[in-house]
């Protein structure tokens, strides 16, 4: 009897050894996924709400910078010929300490090349701006024709590849690039914010249809302080006004689109 008992705790515990075993080799590897974390989107700082303080003297010292963050004008860039000319930001901003900045860059055309010597004198402005003081991310603002999606792709991939991982790479877009036409997907660009005001005769067939693809495109709108829009239901939303901001422009802006 003594060795019968001993066979049963034998195979029992050959039995309770190799569910052991089959435990480690299933759920180590799922527990090493869970331990793997998705990096944060560098956009995952900023507030919901920007505002884009353009070229003008802007005094802003009085948002609350856990709400609202500031889209500033740092450069224009206008690519003539064969060359990239650049026109800094002259005016002065005032924010305060620990605001989210983020640094536009407007690019204009006038005859270029689009060259590669021009190209690297293009992304040299562009990830330059990086440097500056508590930039999170960078936004590009160049309404690129059909004819120039080429040269924006190249551009794009070589001031991504250039940019810190930290600093996020924001593009302004067409309403309808937002709409049916797919050539933002592949883009390696964190958002692409649809603009939803100074479209002509485009404006009220956009506005009316809110959701927009690819999906990049789904998480940022563009709106103005004068033409005002039932608030998209998105998680960023930036807001142009055409004269300076004050306290109570900010406060109307932050009641109408519902922030």
């Amino acid at each position: 009897m003594v060795v019968v008992h001993c066979q049963q705790f034998d195979m029992r515990f050959l039995a309770n050894r190799k569910l052991w075993l089959l435990a480690v080799v299933v759920l180590v590897p799922i527990s090493i996924v869970a331990l793997r974390t998705t990096p944060a989107s560098p956009l995952s700082g900023l507030p919901p709400v920007i505002v884009w303080a353009w070229e003008r003297p802007e005094k802003l010292d009085f948002i609350n910078t856990e709400r609202v963050g500031v889209a500033f004008l740092a450069k224009t860039l206008r690519l003539n010929g064969d060359r990239v000319f650049n026109r800094p930001r002259l005016q002065p901003l005032e924010v305060p300490p620990g605001t989210k900045l983020i640094a536009v860059v407007r690019i204009e055309s006038d005859h270029p090349t689009f060259s590669d010597n021009q190209l690297r004198q293009a992304v040299t402005q562009i990830t330059d701006l990086s440097a500056l003081p508590n930039i999170s991310a960078v936004q590009i603002d160049f309404d690129a024709t059909v004819s120039q999606r080429g040269f924006y792709t190249d551009l794009l991939n070589r001031v991504r590849r250039q940019l810190p991982s930290s600093t996020a790479l924001s593009i302004t877009a067409l309403a309808s690039w937002c709409s049916g036409d797919h050539w933002l997907s592949d883009l390696p660009i964190d958002e692409a914010v649809p603009m939803l005001f100074r479209m002509g005769v485009d404006q009220k067939h956009f506005q009316s249809t809110p959701h927009f693809e690819p999906a990049i495109c789904a998480n940022s709108t563009g709106v103005a302080l004068d033409e005002p829009i039932a608030a998209p239901a998105v998680d960023r939303i930036y807001i142009f006004n055409p004269n300076p901001w004050s306290r109570e422009s900010l406060n109307r802006a932050l009641e109408t689109y519902k922030r």
